[in-house]
């Protein structure tokens, strides 16, 4: 007797087989690893420099690339760091996150309207150096200073001897918190910048940054992150080509002018100068 096999039994696939890859989207676009690879390439980035613009290690940003999200240590973090390479490289990082909840069945954390703005307000207070105590030390110590010396110059009813006494010292000495506050940088090193060569100066403003600089031929004058209060300035004959990671955190000064900040926040930009009005290529 022949036993005929079912065709119900021939027809299944395994679960496993119907799913796909682990980073491929439903649909036939291309993966969100593969998304991610090709912004960055027409960025013109390396995978250093987005692991150096987002924090986001070298192995991860790799693993993201090939649709590996084992090493993100969980959804949460999966979607964060989604998030910081997309705007690293120019993707939509909201989309790339919404296919990545509908590929793994996970649905992001809801953060109600106002402690997120809440905790947005008390990151800005924090991160701004509080000016107006300063200000106020510094301005009552110049005014004891003022009233000291015009004291101590206006002549007196003493006698010869009494006058010929040294006055004693009114003025407390000024503690270090009485100093005024740091002068802001201005492109008064470079005004005087000669008109055969590029001069670029990079100030960090508001927060730090990734900057790369190189020189006419191509040789690296500065690939590392400049800290918020830190400064870099940058001579060639022929020109200076700049990438920085976090644009709104840089302000710049080209040939002497004042160009302000280097673009939006949280922007990757590519400028070149060269001598002359500066025009950014």
């Amino acid at each position: 007797m022949t036993v005929g096999k079912s065709s119900h039994h021939d027809n299944r696939r395994s679960p496993s087989a119907a799913a796909g890859p682990a980073g491929a989207a439903p649909d036939s676009g291309p993966s969100i690893g593969r998304v991610l690879a090709d912004a960055r390439l027409a960025a013109r980035l390396t995978v250093d420099e987005v692991s150096a613009a987002t924090r986001v290690r070298v192995p991860i940003v790799l693993a993201i690339e090939a649709d590996d999200f084992s090493r993100c240590g969980g959804d949460f973090y999966a979607r964060g760091h989604l998030r910081a390479l997309a705007r690293a490289v120019g993707a939509d990082g909201e989309a790339l996150v919404a296919r990545y909840d509908a590929i793994h069945g996970t649905e992001p954390v809801r953060i109600s309207p106002v402690a997120a703005m809440e905790a947005k307000r008390i990151k800005a207070a924090s991160s701004r150096p509080n000016w107006t105590v300063a200000m106020l030390v510094a301005i009552a110590a110049v005014v004891l200073l003022i009233g000291y010396n015009l004291a101590a110059g206006k002549p007196g009813k003493e006698s010869v001897g009494a006058a010929s006494a040294p006055l004693p010292s009114t003025a407390a000495p000024a503690s270090p918190s009485a100093q005024p506050p740091a002068p802001v940088p201005s492109a008064a090193p470079i005004a005087a910048a000669p008109a055969d060569k590029v001069t670029v100066k990079l100030v960090a403003e508001g927060g730090t940054s990734w900057v790369s600089a190189l020189d006419g031929q191509g040789k690296s004058l500065f690939q590392n992150n400049l800290d918020e209060g830190k400064d870099q300035t940058f001579t060639d004959p022929k020109q200076v080509k700049l990438v920085i990671g976090n644009a709104a955190a840089v302000h710049l000064y080209v040939n002497g002018k004042d160009l302000g900040p280097a673009g939006k926040d949280g922007q990757v930009v590519h400028l070149t100068y060269t001598p002359g009005d500066p025009q950014a290529g």
